[in-house]
């Protein structure tokens, strides 16, 4: 009997994007965001068996590129060369699974930026305009000023140091020569105005407007980017606000070279996202497109022409504009597809405040790789954060550390690690034949994969996750309400033990399934261990596991010294700013350490830790605290804040993750266990004292630990 019928879909074929990272130095944790929420709505599409084309390039060209490599003293060649090999080992240890990845300064990326300039250029009425205009001139540098090296203040709103193309306070866009009070951003010096002939891309063309008025209208874009398109065009879809867009760039610059006008070459937005199809283009062309689908016998031209291939970039709100307005124009007017849609995201932020190295506020990619915490802890919270609408997205250590371990660990593995004891050591691995489903099966999981599956395809992931692991209490329950510990000492049992493990090892495999998109290197281990060498597909949901393989531990809990390693300031030398980290990340692939989250033989039993003498343990000094004062703390969703009473001349702050389960009211006066010696720790919401003592395992329920009468505040604990 199938576990949960999959129902078919005809197959789609898809083009699929992220923005292109630029090849001036590593990954911010932003760009792990999007490749991440990408990949998962790429595997999504994968396990239903539509065939998917998933590339990115390193963004490569401009002044900043050919100004740090000057600065280096090194090529604008050797330095992209070397951003690219970062890149590549971070993509690959974020599982993000690209097709292909390639570079914008390329021959791919030449012969369609000029074939696409000549099309514009070409086009009738042409779309490619010339006028001398004046320019700012660093007389120090001795070159003309690129838009994103001259700041100044934003001539719409009044906002101070913005860049010469954009304002990030209001989003306007606007001409360099606007901004008031102008500077350079490379020397500080005074610019110059010079006079020079620039191209054009005509975007307040008559035709270029209508055709954008009528694409934004026809795409189901985001509500809050269809309505910021609505800004630029105007409500009556005029367009009488666009203005057109300066394609060119003086010598000296590193680019693509304008045809037929030598010293000019192509600002780097216009080449950038015609990088896609360049990538697209290497991909077809070096065979792997074949390799991967043998069906796809197609040139890139015809697979770029078939109106059935849709066509999707996953991109940051920061960039809307150029590719929802230009992109799209540039596609349509040079005789290209446009794209199908265009998935916008926010930023992120840490603990409700921007990111900021500067600040100590944020985290590297990087530095998480090199403390060997597994990327697929980060893969599943940001997951269990994002949706579908333009919104910023906020890490929180404190929410990390408990998502991740009561979520993948406490619920996720916990079933793994408790019915697989019973299976092998009564059964041999065997599970029962499928039989008649449990009520919990029958009234939840089969409605609730439906949801998920429609919720992933709409990429409303932090839904997906939630009924994920609502079905992992579920099983969970199953299991602890059958005590399949109390029906193994009976032999009489022995069916009935059979029938609630097995369930529960298929309750497993269910959730492994649908889990698989969002922490892959994960489920292919649960694969493996359920007897099936390879990924998870969305088909499998129909086929009932047989046999279970040994058991290992697939997820270990976040240790919170990670966390605080983490944010530490980082050393002087991490190895992430001129290559790749130094250490890689963990693969997840079924390790051989025991598993910590349970055992079979009570519901939540604590695995053994190591041995520490009686010197380590004297070094905590643990005291009898008496909480004087509990209250809510506003913006955090598992925090109280205790004053407590340590029998010092003052009273201690200290922040606990134990909302859940008191009332502040029912705390006052209580007296607990605190470790008084620990470093204070500066968190967004005040700086914490120490640490309170509670009780908790892989099961629901917080529990403080309390003396006994006559224990008073400031007493050791020995």
């Amino acid at each position: 009997m199938p576990i949960l019928m999959a129902s078919p879909a005809a197959p789609r074929k898809l083009f699929v994007t992220t923005a292109l990272p630029y090849a001036n130095g590593p990954f911010h944790v932003g760009h792990i965001m999007e490749y991440i929420q990408a990949d998962i709505w790429v595997r999504f599409q994968r396990m239903q068996g539509h065939e998917v084309h998933f590339v990115c390039a390193d963004d490569t060209h401009g002044a900043p590129i050919m100004l740090k490599a000057a600065e280096e003293g090194i090529t604008p060649e050797a330095l992209i060369a070397r951003v690219n090999e970062s890149h590549r080992a971070d993509w690959v240890r974020y599982a993000i699974s690209f097709d292909t990845t390639h570079t914008t300064h390329s021959p791919e990326n030449t012969e369609l930026a000029q074939s696409i300039y000549r099309r514009l250029r070409d086009h009738t009425p042409s779309l490619i305009g010339r006028r001398t205009i004046e320019q700012f001139y660093d007389p120090v540098q001795g070159m003309f000023l690129a838009d994103r090296y001259i700041k100044g203040t934003c001539p719409k709103c009044g906002a101070k140091d913005q860049y010469g193309d954009a304002c990030e306070v209001c989003g306007s866009t606007y001409a360099p020569t606007d901004l008031i009070a102008p500077y350079s951003a490379i020397t500080g010096a005074k610019p110059e105005l010079r006079a020079s002939e620039h191209f054009f891309f005509r975007l307040s063309e008559p035709l270029v407007v209508a055709f954008l008025e009528r694409w934004t209208r026809e795409t189901p874009l985001q509500p809050e980017v269809f309505n910021k398109i609505r800004e630029w065009l105007g409500e009556d879809g005029a367009g009488k606000d666009l203005a057109d867009w300066d394609i060119s760039r003086d010598a000296p610059y590193f680019g693509i070279e304008i045809p037929d006008a030598p010293g000019k070459y192509f600002y780097v937005w216009l080449d950038a996202p015609i990088g896609y199809l360049a990538a697209l283009k290497k991909h077809f062309d070096s065979g792997a497109a074949r390799r991967t689908y043998p069906t796809e016998t197609r040139s890139f031209d015809e697979f770029v022409a078939d109106p059935e291939v849709e066509q999707y970039h996953f991109i940051g709100k920061d960039i809307v504009y150029f590719h929802t307005l230009f992109w799209p124009a540039m596609l349509r007017f040079s005789e290209r597809k446009t794209p199908t849609n265009v998935f916008v995201h926010g930023f992120i932020t840490f603990s409700g405040e921007k990111m900021s190295k500067s600040r100590g506020t944020g985290i590297s990619p990087q530095r998480y790789l090199e403390l060997g915490m597994n990327p697929e802890w980060l893969r599943y919270y940001l997951a269990a954060k994002l949706n579908d609408r333009v919104e910023d997205l906020d890490f929180n250590p404190d929410d990390f550390v408990a998502r991740v371990n009561s979520d993948l660990v406490g619920k996720y593995v916990n079933i793994a690690s408790r019915a697989a004891s019973f299976l092998t050591r009564y059964f041999d691995g065997a599970l029962a034949p499928p039989g008649p489903r449990p009520a919990w099966w029958l009234t939840s999981a089969d409605a609730a994969a439906r949801e998920i599956r429609t919720w992933l395809n709409d990429r409303q992931y932090s839904r997906a996750v939630r009924r994920i692991m609502e079905l992992a209490d579920l099983i969970n329950r199953h299991f602890d309400e059958h005590e399949p510990w109390r029906l193994a000492k009976d032999p009489a049992n022995r069916d009935a033990l059979h029938r609630v493990v097995s369930d529960c090892m298929a309750g497993f495999k269910l959730l492994s399934v649908l889990l698989a998109p969002i922490i892959p290197t994960t489920a292919r281990a649960a694969a493996a261990f359920l007897g099936e060498d390879r990924d998870f597909t969305w088909a499998d949901l129909d086929v009932a596991p047989t046999r279970i393989g040994e058991y290992r531990h697939l997820v270990k809990r976040i240790d919170p010294k990670d966390i605080d390693a983490l944010l530490a300031p980082a050393p002087a030398s991490t190895g992430t700013e001129r290559g790749a980290p130094a250490v890689a990340a963990p693969e997840a692939t079924l390790p051989t350490a025991p598993s910590d989250a349970g055992t079979a033989d009570a519901p939540a039993a604590a695995a053994a830790t190591a041995a520490i003498s009686i010197d380590d343990f004297t070094k905590v000094d643990l005291r009898i605290a008496r909480i004087v004062a509990a209250e809510h703390v506003e913006g955090a969703a598992k925090l109280l804040k205790l004053t407590l009473d340590v029998g010092e001349a003052r009273p201690r702050t200290v922040f606990a993750g134990i909302k859940a389960a008191y009332d502040p009211a029912t705390l006052v006066g209580r007296l607990t266990p605190m470790v008084a010696n620990l470093a204070p720790r500066k968190m967004k919401f005040g700086v914490s004292e120490g640490m309170i003592l509670a009780a908790s395992g892989d099961g629901p329920g917080i529990f403080l630990l309390a003396p006994d009468a006559g224990a008073a505040p400031g007493m050791r604990v020995k």
